[in-house]
This record gives structure tokens, C-alpha cells and sequence, in this order.
């Protein structure tokens, strides 16, 4: 545990010292999860965001974009539930003074059983090696049994009680489990109540007319009220999506974990309308589909999972996370829902205005289903980001930091260093950066001896170096430098597009999410 949150602090000072995030209004004393992206970060952010555009809308023919606006007539909220049920159980610590969710100490809890779980497993395969069978051992084992029997048990009744909002047995849980506040041991535990995430504002010139509305809690009420107007504008023919990035807001009762729970962050969502009876294929066929995206991207395997919901939203009839291996165990990263008519059929009550589509092969109306895909921005920036940051011990026995970023979202794809700053070598260096930047986002380096640059280069994610020396001047040839193997090749200036476009294309990453 002490590793991991070693790990994590040096993400944090990471991300600052190299212009990736920084605490916002930080000359104030900042703003309690609030931040910043910097020069390099607002770069691997556009980045994520625009990968996951591509592959969402750009290659789907049946799906297309939207942006709607931020601020939306509050009746909205009303019907999609939120006034009512966008609460999260609250409980706070007598002796600490501080504030928790109730559900996420039991999470919390209940991922130890999983993780004690793991650990007998990981003995075992070790022990067995090669003749290990693991859900022969998962579904045998005395200890593993009971320790992920009783993860079920505490999962199930919490998700019961908050579903019948029965708070007082969420505290009896806890109580019963003896769970401590994390950072001072204390069990000294206040009861449990709803605390409602919504931001509230004011739209008018005077307080006394001024209409009261909320800063949206998600971006998907925006796709939902614009549903007919996309599908007739764009003759879209079920099933068919809409897709939006965005940024909203949310009053956490506990922020923190650096940039995963922000009170201001951004979604990727997309909603997906079928025809009623056929969310299920759907909802399974996202899941394969957003899972491969994200192991597009090379971070392992290993690092995901799939946690289906043991309570469900209002508005669901199926849910499940893809979750992440942060640097403080696995947490949620997307989830894909199966939505029912539950948005479309309230908007149309709570606005008197039909939402159903006609299908022309069967000539009737129906409310379409939905199945919605919604990833973090900010999740998919920690998680991409924290997984790179590597610290390596070379052959000659020195260390190097460096950032592995896949190629393909790195902010700076390549860093142009002249040898010297003379003979010539600066003047090459830039026609090759006039060259480049109409392709590819470059940098020019010429401060500090090339290893020092070549390291600076590597903790920036940057994933070629080019070194024009004085042999440059007598062939046209650089040496353009791997990052991550630290691997040396002499090419031709006219074929550093090209090498360059093989390793940080999109097509040739996305190319391995097709299903």
C-alpha cells in the first residue's frame, strides 16, 4: 500500500513539474478539487478526446456528434430525476470531522476481501505453476470462497438498503464491519443522509425574476432532448447514436484522488437508440467494443475488469463498469448502461411534446431503448498517465524517468536537437521543424548537453528525438532516437514523416479496436 501511494504522489509531482495539471488559482491557495491542464497536459487531453472521437463517431456511419449547451431549462433535471435522486449517502466521522461517502467506505472495504482473494490466487500460481488451473482454485479454495462470498453478501445488502433508501441500515453496515475512518481510525460515526450533487445558479438581470437553474450533472440529458431534432435533421434510422464531450459539474461530498473526482470535469458519452427488445445484444456489443478501445492503447490487459452493478440506477435495467487499476486499486473508468425508455418517455411527459420514433419497415411509432457508453475524461487522462510513468535502471547502472505514453495521444510526437549551437546545425534544426509542424505537433531543443535533453524529452513522453549533427551537413541523414528502447537509427531527413506517421498514425492504432 505504501508503494501505491508512493506511486501516486509521484504522479501528482510529475504532472506539475512537467506542465501537465496544476492545482487551479494555486497563487490563492488553489480550490479543493479543482485543476488546471497545462501547456503538455491540455495537449494529451485533446489528444484522449479526439481518439476516442474518431473511433465514436468518424467510424460509425450510424452515429454522430452533438454539442449542447451547459446550461439547460431546469424542468430538465426534474424529468430526468436528478431534483429528486442525484444523491449520494453521506456520513461523517465525529472525531475527524471528516465527510465520506457511506457506500464508497463500504466499496472500500469490500475490494480488501477481493484483494486478500488475489493474493491466496497469485500463491497458488506460483505454487502450481504451469498446472495451475485458476476457477478450478477460485471456486474451490476454502479461503477464497469465503472472502469473495462474503464481498457478495456486503455488496448486495448495501446495494438493497440503498435502493429501498434504507440509510439506517448503510450505518448498521458499517458499524457491524467495523469500518474506521481512514485516516485517523476513528468508528465514531454520524447517521447517514442524502446529500444532492447539483450546482445551483441563477439565469436573469434582477434577483427578483431570476429563474433558478443547475450547472448540468451529466452531459447525456443534452442528447436526449435533442433526439428528434438529430434524427430528422440527419434522417437517422434506428438503431443509431449521438455522441458529445463535455464538461459537468458535481457538488462531491469527497473529492479527491487528484484528478479522479473532480467537482468540474469532463464526459465522453454516447447514446446508443435501439429498438425495444434488442438493448441486451447492444448493451453486450458496447461492452466488447469499449473494452477493446481502451486496450488499444497498450496499457495491459491485466489493468481492466468488468464490475456489473449490484444496484441499479433508476433508469436502468443492465449496468456495468470497465474498471481501472489506478495507483490506488481498481475503480470505476466507464460505464455502459442500458437506459430503457426511462429519459425519453419522461421528457415527453414532462414536456408534452411526443418523443417516439416512426420506423418506416414496420410502420409504427415506439419510444427507442438506449444503451449509453460514458467514459471520464479526466479518469481516462489519470489513467493513461499514471500507467506510463515508469523510473528505469539502465545497463551502466543510472536511472532514467520516463513517460510511456502511447505514441499516438503523446502531446509532442518529436523533439528536433541540434548536437551544438553552431556550424550551422540550429539552421537545419528549425527547417526541419517548418517542415514537421504541419504533421505532427514538434519541439525545438538546444539547452543542456543532448543526453540531458534526450532525458527531458523521455519524462515529457515525447516519442522520437532527432539530432542533426555535423555529419548532417554531408548527407542529409539524423539520428532520431526511441524512446522507450532507447534505440538509435541513422535515416534520411525525407523520410522522417514517414517514420514518424508509422509510429503515431491513429489509423494504426485504431485499426486494433475492430471487433
Amino acid at each position: 500500500m505504501a508503494k501505491q501511494e508512493d506511486l501516486f504522489k509521484n504522479v501528482i509531482s510529475h504532472a506539475k513539474e512537467y506542465g501537465f495539471i496544476f492545482p487551479s488559482s494555486e497563487i490563492y491557495d488553489g480550490l479543493s478539487a479543482v485543476y488546471d491542464y497545462a501547456q503538455n497536459g491540455v495537449e494529451l487531453k485533446k489528444n484522449i478526446r479526439e481518439y476516442w472521437w474518431k473511433s465514436m463517431v468518424q467510424m460509425h456511419e450510424n452515429i454522430v456528434g452533438l454539442d449542447a449547451a451547459i446550461l439547460m431549462h431546469p424542468t430538465t433535471w426534474k424529468a430526468s430525476g436528478h431534483v429528486d435522486a442525484f444523491n449520494d449517502p453521506l456520513i461523517d466521522n465525529k472525531d475527524s470531522k471528516k465527510r465520506y461517502r457511506a457506500d464508497v467506505l463500504i466499496e472500500d472495504y469490500a475490494e480488501k476481501l477481493n484483494q486478500k482473494a488475489e493474493k491466496e490466487i497469485e500463491k497458488a500460481a506460483v505454487r502450481f505453476g504451469d498446472a495451475f488451473n485458476r476457477e478450478e482454485f477460485t471456486t474451490t479454495n476454502v479461503r477464497v470462497v469465503e472472502y469473495l462470498a462474503k464481498k457478495r453478501e456486503i455488496l448486495e445488502r448495501m446495494a438493497k438498503s440503498l435502493g429501498d433508501e434504507n440509510l439506517e441500515d448503510v450505518k448498521a453496515l458499517i458499524e457491524e464491519l467495523e469500518i474506521a475512518d481512514p485516516e485517523t481510525g476513528s468508528r465514531n460515526w454520524t447517521e447517514v443522509r442524502q446529500f444532492n450533487l447539483m450546482f445551483g445558479t441563477k439565469l436573469g438581470a434582477s434577483a427578483d425574476s431570476a429563474m433558478d437553474l443547475y450547472l448540468r450533472p451529466e452531459t447525456a440529458q443534452g442528447i436526449f432532448v435533442n433526439f428528434l431534432n438529430v434524427q430528422k435533421s440527419g434522417r437517422m434510422k434506428i438503431p443509431f447514436g449521438i455522441a458529445q464531450t463535455g464538461k459537468a459539474f458535481r457538488n462531491e461530498i469527497v473529492a479527491r484522488q487528484f484528478i479522479f473526482r473532480m467537482r468540474e470535469f469532463e464526459q465522453m458519452e454516447m447514446q446508443f437508440f435501439v429498438k425495444p427488445g434488442e438493448e441486451m445484444k447492444w448493451y453486450e456489443y458496447w461492452k466488447k467494443t469499449r473494452l477493446n478501445w481502451h486496450l488499444s492503447l497498450g496499457l495491459g490487459k491485466e489493468n481492466y475488469r468488468f464490475h456489473d452493478h449490484e444496484k441499479l440506477a433508476h433508469y436502468a435495467n443492465a449496468a456495468a463498469d470497465i474498471e481501472f487499476n489506478f495507483p490506488f486499486g481498481f475503480k470505476e473508468l466507464e460505464g455502459i448502461h442500458s437506459r430503457t425508455d426511462f429519459d425519453l418517455k419522461a421528457h415527453e411527459q414532462f414536456s408534452g411534446k411526443k418523443m417516439q420514433y416512426f420506423d418506416t419497415e414496420t410502420n409504427s411509432n415506439y419510444t427507442p431503448y438506449v444503451v449509453e457508453t460514458s467514459v471520464g475524461l479526466d479518469r481516462m487522462f489519470l489513467a493513461v498517465f499514471s500507467n506510463s510513468l515508469k523510473e528505469e535502471t539502465l545497463e551502466d547502472g543510472s536511472t532514467r524517468t520516463v513517460l510511456q505514453l502511447p505514441s499516438v495521444l503523446a502531446p509532442t510526437k518529436a523533439a528536433v536537437l541540434p548536437l551544438v549551437k553552431k556550424d550551422g546545425l540550429p539552421e537545419i534544426a528549425r527547417k526541419i521543424i517548418e517542415d514537421l509542424k504541419w504533421d505532427f505537433n514538434v519541439t525545438y531543443d538546444e539547452k543542456d548537453a543532448v543526453g540531458r535533453r534526450y532525458r527531458r524529452q523521455d519524462a515529457l513522453g515525447t516519442p522520437f528525438c532527432i539530432t542533426v549533427d555535423h555529419q548532417t551537413i554531408e548527407d542529409q541523414t539524423v539520428t532520431i532516437r526511441h524512446r522507450d528502447s532507447m534505440k538509435q537509427d541513422r535515416i534520411n531527413i525525407a523520410d522522417l514523416k514517414v517514420t514518424i506517421e508509422n509510429e503515431v498514425a491513429m489509423k494504426q492504432w485504431l485499426m486494433k479496436t475492430v471487433v
